[in-house]
């Protein structure tokens, strides 16, 4: 249940709080809410609403179709001209949505193929569908569900993760699929993850902040292991709306849970040192988040190899921590810098140049050359004070006694002249 607030005042309810509509379940804080509601339209559609599943199942259809409008019209450029790979049609024809892509197929290791990756996003959806159903009717357990399962967020053909609008569009497509299987149910569980998955991915994190809350009250509900993602999610959440020192709690918790509980090279692990990491440099906590970098990063790489997107972030957040700290000295600036030029070179080749975490990459490095041309700069300014300094104490060091003395002593200002033109005065 993500439908948390009364649909006429927006007050939270909860899991429980409140009344709902008797027919098609829409919640409400009270009987004059629930009139209000009614009175002002809620009656012209309270039928359709009951008709499309109930209120979650009628709030996620509609959610879908507006997150697919938003996808097809951000990818219009990328697509044009092209067909999906899954249909063949421009068009879908059931839906008659436009085309999206959302992966990194076609723009990788400087190869352009404009025509890979491009789908439809309900094409997708029902791709995904297919291949859980048949891990699920089959038994296959539950390897096999995860790698069927990864079709709702993952690329099937250039295997990275969809991203932005698309993955926003995704999650909402994957929670209208699952939304009405019993909490316990599995697939229903990860739903509600891709969904606010989808919504943090594409920057709307007022909206997935009651989706996050939602998911982390049903897993301990329900007693899941899932938990620790769930929270880390959320403490993800408060710190994209700037609730940093909420953030910073929560993730040290979280960090400190998956250290135990899954050791220290476990991939979940490390991607929540990372996010710790990035949260005690934007508290500036530089020493501390280099320190947990340095300790971390090696493990990442042996586990998952110097390309994987992770170590390129852990990698960016260790090069910015180094620059961004005032106490920074040359050598760590320089240090931060080629550190960065690398990870964008290497994410490049991987990703391709119009990926966001490229762009993101591109614009931390485009920053770190500015710091560091500014401390050049600052440097310079000095080492010429000093080069004059020490030139002005050489030629006093060759003039004689005397004169030595006199050009280091101030000069004693004349008295001021007055301007009465009347000379014979002076005298008086």
């Amino acid at each position: 249940m993500i439908l948390t607030s009364c649909a006429a005042c927006a007050a939270p309810l909860g899991l429980s709080l409140g009344k709902k509509c008797g027919r098609c379940s829409t919640r409400y804080c009270g009987p004059a809410c629930q009139k209000q509601h009614w009175d002002g339209g809620h009656k012209d559609v309270c039928k359709k609403i009951k008709k499309g599943g109930g209120a979650e199942q009628y709030h996620a259809d509609k959610k879908t179709k507006e997150a697919v409008v938003v996808a097809v019209e951000a990818c219009a450029d990328d697509t044009k001209g092209q067909k999906c790979y899954i249909c063949l049609e421009a068009v879908h024809p059931h839906t008659g949505e436009g085309l999206v892509r959302g992966c990194a197929c076609g723009d990788r290791d400087g190869v352009s193929s404009p025509e890979l990756g491009v789908a439809h996003v309900s094409c997708l959806a029902r791709q995904a569908k297919i291949a859980v159903e048949e891990a699920e009717e089959n038994s296959l357990g539950s390897a096999a569900f995860d790698e069927r399962w990864a079709r709702w967020y993952m690329c099937g053909l250039c295997e990275q993760t969809y991203h932005g609008v698309v993955r926003c569009a995704l999650g909402w497509a994957c929670w209208k699929t699952y939304l009405g299987r019993p909490e316990t149910d599995t697939a229903r569980q990860n739903a509600l993850n891709r969904l606010a998955g989808g919504l943090c991915d594409a920057n709307l994190h007022e909206d997935a902040l009651p989706v996050q809350e939602a998911e982390v009250a049903l897993l301990w509900r329900v007693n899941s292991g899932g938990i620790i993602v769930a929270q880390g999610n959320l403490a993800g959440t408060y710190h994209a709306l700037g609730r940093l020192e909420e953030a910073l709690k929560m993730k040290r918790d979280v960090y400190t849970a998956s250290l135990k509980i899954l050791g220290e090279e476990c991939e979940g692990t490390l991607q929540r040192a990372n996010s710790y990491a990035v949260c005690l440099t934007d508290l500036q906590h530089y020493e501390e988040a280099r320190t947990l970098l340095r300790k971390t990063m090696p493990g990442a790489r042996r586990v998952l190899g110097e390309s994987h997107q992770l170590v390129l972030m852990m990698r960016c957040n260790y090069g910015v921590a180094l620059y961004e700290d005032p106490a920074a000295t040359l050598d760590d600036i320089r240090e931060g810098v080629t550190t960065l030029k690398d990870v964008e070179q290497t994410a490049r080749r991987m990703l391709g140049g119009s990926h966001p975490t490229v762009v993101e990459f591109e614009r931390t490095m485009r920053d770190a050359r500015a710091a560091l041309r500014a401390r050049e700069a600052q440097g310079e300014a000095q080492d010429a004070f000093r080069t004059a300094r020490a030139k002005l104490a050489q030629e006093r060091s060759q003039l004689p006694p005397t004169l030595a003395d006199a050009s280091a002593r101030p000069s004693k200002e004349a008295p001021p002249r007055r301007e009465t033109g009347d000379d014979s005065s002076l005298g008086a």
